[in-house]
């Protein structure tokens, strides 16, 4: 026979199922019908009402109560615990809930942290909640130089103290007997000021590096001690508010020691001195030491260059946990040559030298883009015009390769420092132009691959600089440029800058989705994950990929972080991927 012939009235949630009926069936939201075949009886359940419509009165239904084929039934609403998106279920005793709806495939549920608006694109917080995409751009700009030391300052080394969230710039002081001198600077905006400067060595201090022992929380200034025979000395600081105290100073290298340069294995939580070892053939040397306290110790040296070695650069590679030191190499051409070092202990071993410039290398300076994972040394070619030069390198295990070198800078190019911006992810290379009168300058480079692109040049200071170290400052994200200003009786001075960057929340793995409606902070959100249609989109061009951008918008073309957000069905509709 035909199934439910004559059925009307019907809400959205009833369920009418295998209805043989040859009556007139009135079913309400909290109704559900089963198995009603004509000459058979319905059973009705616990909480169902059911109104007799032959006998006219109201019937309260249990197991017990039956109806015939010629019955008509009618059912009131069970409005307790109901609400939107939910369906009445019953249990195997036949009582009925509501239960929220669980979400299917393509939909997710979760706090919102901060609100959210229909069509949001949303990123999955650290702690589980969800948020709407969102980033700001933050331009160029450059702060007015501020003087450090009214008098004449050379052999400038900036380092950042993480602990204390300040500057610390090394440096000897021309009015002050040439005595090696420290200050703490503490950057706010594009504006840097500095506390009481504070002697170090009591002698002429020169070939002056300064860098940061995170584990002791304390700066170590490395330099060549001229009231001690020259000897390689290393001192220990400790910054408290926008001062600076000092440990004894420690001699690492009991000969004439220079072109210093120091850096800090997080890794071994070791710092590592290289130079050129007057006492030793000028032979390229490095040392291990370990901060106590308010003093330093030493291992012993190991060569790393059997051959006179000069403008020395080291920096650590934190993905390899490796040394990278980069220097001329006298007894070969004076080629570029850089070489990796692992530190064990108290000691340091090395690889074997790679060349990374066929010709006449000069003021060398390396550091370490985080982001790409790769080193970078910039340099003046002596083989191109003395021009500024960059080049990529990739530490593996105990090697280095290297890309194509870059010219930065077409023009005689001297006293470069670079340094890494990593709230930016970008190189800052700053030095002497010789193409401009000597000026300071600046350049931002963009690390891809084995390769380097570079940005357009910033003048940092109108007149002859020299001396040039530039740091990066965590805490503000600027970058510190120090250097003895020609223009102004070669004082110490300083600059803020501050790189093109755009701060988001996005990053390759943490987009999930688009929000389903519209979200106050802490509530339940539904997000529509991969799989799902998302329809509340505009202007969007049918069968074209679209790409979740850092400020939460949605474009054809990937930005710095590449992450799809779907393709468009419609000028409304994306089916979301991930």
């Amino acid at each position: 026979m035909s199934k439910a012939r004559d059925l009307a009235n019907f809400s959205a949630a009833t369920g009418v199922v295998d209805a043989d009926i040859g009556v007139n069936v009135q079913a309400y939201d909290a109704t559900l019908l089963n198995d009603a075949d004509i000459g058979s009886t319905v059973q009705a359940y616990d909480a169902t009402i059911l109104v007799d419509a032959d006998i006219g009165s109201t019937v309260a239904s249990t197991a017990a109560n039956t109806f015939t084929d010629k019955q008509t039934m009618t059912a009131v609403k069970i409005t307790t615990g109901a609400g939107a998106a939910k369906v009445l279920t019953s249990d195997a005793y036949g009582d009925a809930t509501w239960e929220t709806v669980a979400p299917g495939a393509g939909v997710v549920t979760a706090t919102a942290s901060g609100a959210l608006a229909n069509g949001d694109l949303v990123v999955v917080n650290a702690d589980g909640t969800v948020s709407v995409v969102a980033g700001s751009s933050v331009t160029q700009a450059l702060g007015t130089a501020v003087v450090f030391e009214s008098a004449n300052s050379n052999w400038i080394s900036a380092t950042y103290d993480a602990n204390a969230q300040k500057v610390v710039i090394a440096y000897k002081d021309g009015d002050n007997s040439n005595y090696g001198t420290a200050i703490v600077g503490t950057v706010s905006g594009t504006s840097i000021s500095f506390g009481t400067a504070v002697v170090f060595e009591s002698a002429t201090s020169v070939y002056i590096s300064a860098t940061y022992d995170a584990n002791a929380q304390k700066v170590v200034i490395a330099y060549s001690d001229y009231g001690n025979s020259y000897y390689g000395t290393a001192i220990v600081g400790t910054v408290a508010g926008t001062s600076i105290s000092f440990g004894t100073a420690v001699v690492f290298e009991s000969a004439e020691s220079n072109y210093i340069s120091a850096t800090y294995d997080s890794n071994a939580q070791k710092v590592v001195i290289t130079y050129k070892d007057g006492d030793n053939s000028n032979y390229g040397t490095a040392i291990v030491g370990t901060v106590s306290g308010t003093s330093i110790s030493f291992g012993t040296a190991v060569v790393f260059e059997s051959a006179s070695s000069i403008y020395i650069s080291a920096t650590y590679d934190a993905n390899a946990q490796k040394v990278v030191i980069a220097y001329r190499d006298n007894g070969n051409s004076n080629y570029g040559t850089a070489i990796v070092g692992t530190v064990s202990g108290t000691s340091i071993s090395f690889g074997t030298a790679v060349v990374f410039e066929s010709a006449e290398s000069i003021n060398i300076s390396a550091t370490y883009d985080s982001n790409a994972q790769k080193v970078v040394i910039a340099y003046r070619d002596g083989g191109n015009s003395n021009y500024g030069t960059a080049i990529v390198g990739t530490v593996s295990g105990t090697s280095i390769s290297f890309g194509t070198a870059v010219v930065f800078e077409s023009a005689t190019s001297s006293f470069i420092s670079a340094t890494y911006d990593s709230n930016a992810q970008k190189v800052v290379i700053a030095y002497r132009d010789a193409g401009n009168s000597d000026y300071g300058t600046a350049i931002v480079g963009t690390v891809s691959g084995t390769s380097i692109s570079f940005g357009t040049v910033v003048l940092f200071e109108s007149a002859q600089s020299s001396y040039i170290s530039a740091v990066y400052d965590a805490n503000t994200q600027k970058v510190v440029i120090a250097y003895s200003d020609g223009g102004n009786s070669d004082y110490g001075t300083s600059v803020v800058f501050q790189n093109d960057s755009v701060s988001t929340n996005l990053t390759a793995t943490n987009y999930i989705g688009i929000s389903d409606a519209i979200y106050s902070d802490t509530a339940t959100a539904t997000i529509q994950t991969v799989g799902s249609v998302d329809d509340a989109q505009s202007s969007l061009t049918a069968g074209t990929a679209y790409y979740v951008q850092l400020d939460g918008t949605l474009a054809t073309t990937a930005d710095t972080i590449s992450v799809l957000a779907g393709t468009a069905l419609s000028a409304t509709k994306l089916i979301i991927k991930g």
